[in-house]
């Protein structure tokens, strides 16, 4: 068949194309990590930077065997790992009020392995350096909190930050004669305070609960997880942000049943009675909530009704 001498020409170009197409490549290979884990919020005029430092998985049997049938049915309700370890987030929260820069926790540093210690690198994405923050603001002393205080050599890893640590937290930690006091796996935290303690001495300011640390920033007793575990309300004219530390490790577990501590607890009793004090103002106030342990950003509300504490995630939003 002979082609008409103007469909020969409209054709040439793309059998032409087609015989020098090579297959589709992509543009690059896959990344394999995630972008810089940040978000932004605001509280009237602060602004409060959620900074993921990674995660690290636990099994559910830190809540006790006899939860474990219980454990197992919540975390298959909510698409979680009903075998072996579950994937625990922990987050701290960079904190611009009234012209200081505040990190509240410091992540686990080298403490905890490869996938936890990211808190740096995520502040370094923002350009945040150590000299920048004027505060760190410590929960309390257990290492997934403090740990990225000193370097491996037991150097300030915030050389001229002030750190604030809870009065009471660093009463207990600060004396290893309290070390009989904590579960054995806990124990290890007192000679990581005596590091912290030499660190960053002559820049240490102990803070009792209710007291202002800086303004926008109040301190408020939480006492059970740790002897001096304390929460911090932030606050800006009516817009308040509950960050409250360790109130839960798994909360599709604990907002279910608030009764049940955690291995980590110190004191088991009192860490369930704050936990229930807290759930309820969190819910009564109806407060934004940031968690340590809640999955990143971390943010949300508390709900209670006759089923007992829900955890509504708060919705991503692009702008401030």
């Amino acid at each position: 068949m002979k082609l008409p001498r103007r469909n020969a020409l409209l054709t040439a170009p793309a059998l032409l194309a087609a015989a020098t197409a090579q297959p589709a490549l992509a543009a690059q290979p896959p990344v394999g990590r995630q972008v810089a884990s940040l978000y932004r919020t605001k509280v009237g005029e602060i602004e409060v930077t959620a900074v993921s430092d990674g995660s690290i998985a636990l099994p559910p049997a830190v809540f006790g065997e006899a939860n474990q049938p219980e454990a197992r049915r919540i975390l298959a309700e909510n698409f979680l790992p009903t075998e072996g370890p579950v994937p625990l987030a922990l987050n701290t929260f960079l904190v611009n009020a009234g012209g200081k820069l505040s990190l509240i926790d410091t992540g686990s540093g080298h403490a905890l392995g490869p996938t936890m210690g990211q808190a740096p690198v995520n502040l370094a994405a923002q350009g945040v350096t150590p000299a920048m923050i004027d505060s760190v603001v410590l929960t309390h002393m257990h290492r997934d909190h403090a740990g990225g205080l000193c370097d491996r050599e037991g150097r300030a890893l915030y050389p001229t930050s002030e750190l604030v640590i809870p009065e009471v937290e660093a009463a207990f930690w600060f004396d290893e004669a309290n070390i009989n006091r904590v579960p054995q796996g806990s124990r290890g935290g007192f000679a990581y305070a005596k590091q912290v303690e030499a660190a960053y001495r002559g820049r240490i300011r102990r803070v009792p609960g209710g007291r202002e640390v800086h303004p926008g920033i109040t301190s408020m007793d939480a006492f059970g997880h740790t002897p001096g575990h304390t929460i911090y309300r932030i606050a800006s004219g009516p817009a308040q942000l509950l960050i409250f530390g360790d109130m839960v490790h798994f909360p599709a577990l604990q907002t279910r049943h608030p009764d049940w501590g955690i291995a980590f607890d110190v004191d088991a009793q009192a860490a369930v009675a704050t936990r229930r004090r807290v759930f309820d103002m969190a819910a009564a106030d109806r407060l934004l909530v940031a968690g340590m342990h809640m999955d990143f950003p971390g943010l949300g509300h508390i709900r209670r009704d006759a089923a007992g504490y829900h955890l509504i995630q708060a919705p991503w939003r692009p702008f401030l």
